[in-house]
């Protein structure tokens, strides 16, 4: 369904996997959706890649496309449609910075990696296990570029090439610093709401860059470090 597939498609393209060359009339029986729906999705599913037919004497047979096959050409498909929107769509009117909420892991994690994408002289992370897990490769591409990266975090088997403060257990808070500019900042993880606020404000930036120092300067303390 990631794939641009409905539910049903989902469930008709299973079966082709499963089972192989099918008629319609034996993949409404293998999967209980009624012949009108099925034979609409296998229609649908031989114009999106996932399904091909051959035609037998008295019968068309729908087969499942490999399932590598039929994701790679969606994703070239995908980036084919990036390039037009790229040149087509108009440029995007600057907003003065505000305080925007960003919600749920996936779209915290995209805002994240594109944060440390965007990095032009360094960036401080701080946050536990499951977040610096995900995000991981990002931080490391960014420190190979020559960009300062600080972590703070709970977690003691973090291989970065940078600077790693370990704390306490930071349960589901995180945090972020670019540039001394922008700042991520909520609760990422299970039992949360994944929730994060997303800020350009120049005071905002500046209590949050004050509190991670203070952090550190806590950690330091803690370790014995001058």
């Amino acid at each position: 369904m990631k794939f641009d597939l409905t539910r049903q498609e989902a469930a008709i393209y299973e079966c082709l996997l499963k089972n192989g060359r099918q008629t319609g009339y034996e993949t409404a029986k293998m999967t209980g959706i009624s012949r009108s729906n099925v034979y609409g999705a296998l229609s649908s599913l031989v114009e999106k890649g996932a399904a091909q037919y051959e035609e037998e004497p008295g019968a068309r047979k729908y087969m499942a496309v490999d399932p590598q096959e039929f994701c790679e050409n969606r994703i070239e498909q995908l980036k084919r449609e990036e390039d037009w929107i790229l040149l087509h769509a108009p440029e995007r009117k600057e907003e003065e910075d505000g305080y925007i909420t960003i919600t749920g892991k996936e779209q915290i994690l995209g805002k994240a990696r594109k944060l440390l994408q965007d990095t032009e002289e360094r960036v401080y992370v701080s946050g536990n296990a499951e977040f610096l897990k995900e995000i991981l490769p990002a931080v490391k591409e960014t420190a190979e570029e020559g960009k300062k990266v600080v972590l703070i975090t709970d977690c003691m088997e973090i291989d970065h090439p940078g600077k790693v403060y370990h704390t306490k257990d930071r349960k589901s808070q995180i945090g972020m610093i670019v540039d001394s500019r922008y700042v991520l900042s909520g609760e990422f993880g299970e039992d949360t709401q994944n929730t994060c606020v997303y800020s350009g404000q120049r005071n905002f930036a500046e209590l949050f860059k004050e509190a991670m120092a203070n952090e550190i300067k806590l950690i330091r303390l803690t370790e014995g470090e001058q």
